[in-house]
């Protein structure tokens, strides 16, 4: 017996089918795509205050300054007391400067957080730039510790010659700390270490 012929309206069917389903495939890789792609361009391009990260500072400074505010906020989950060491530096455009942050865990357990962080105005972002700065990792504090947390940086003379952002004559750095739910750095061992505070 003969199978029955396909007839073209099934075919039409399949067709249209196949390629819904490739384009549901499709869309779903771009989703997962599309965070790493969305840190890329702001760290290229500094979009939304994203700073960005360098190995020096250029050799020569500009002789003009700016002025550098800082900002701290702690998430309520985080038993936490984070705050700028100083609140504004005036520095030179092009210079590398180093700031300070302090943090103290005021619980009596191991917490360990994560900063975020984000310059304003926005289109400083993109000649902000970080050498180091504890936001690269995650920070972890035993019960009652307290930690200078620094960062070095420098702002990118090339702002001067930006029509957009020339005329900037303040920028304010702000981090926000999180914790982090399950840290990898912290042991059984590291929770029944005697309580550690360095003032």
């Amino acid at each position: 017996m003969k199978p029955a012929p396909v007839i073209p309206n099934a075919r039409k069917n399949l067709r249209v089918a196949a390629i819904a389903g490739s384009v549901a495939v499709a869309m779903v890789g771009l989703a997962y795509a599309s965070v790493p792609l969305y840190s890329m361009f702001c760290k290229a391009t500094g979009f939304g205050g994203t700073t960005q990260r360098a190995d020096a500072a250029p050799e020569t400074a500009s002789d003009k300054f700016i002025a550098i505010r800082f900002d701290a906020n702690t998430a309520g989950s985080l038993g936490w007391n984070f705050h700028p060491v100083q609140s504004v530096m005036k520095v030179k455009i092009g210079e590398q400067n180093m700031a300070h942050y302090s943090a103290a865990n005021i619980t009596d357990k191991v917490l360990t957080g994560t900063a975020i962080f984000n310059v304003s105005p926005a289109e400083a972002g993109a000649y902000f730039d970080k050498i180091q700065c504890f936001c690269f990792t995650k920070q972890t504090l035993k019960a009652g510790e307290r930690v200078d947390l620094p960062v070095v940086f420098f702002v990118d003379p090339a702002i001067l010659d930006d029509p957009d952002s020339k005329s900037i004559s303040e920028i304010t750095l702000s981090y926000t700390f999180f914790p982090v739910d399950k840290p990898d750095a912290v042991s059984a061992v590291e929770q029944q270490l005697p309580k550690q505070n360095t003032n």
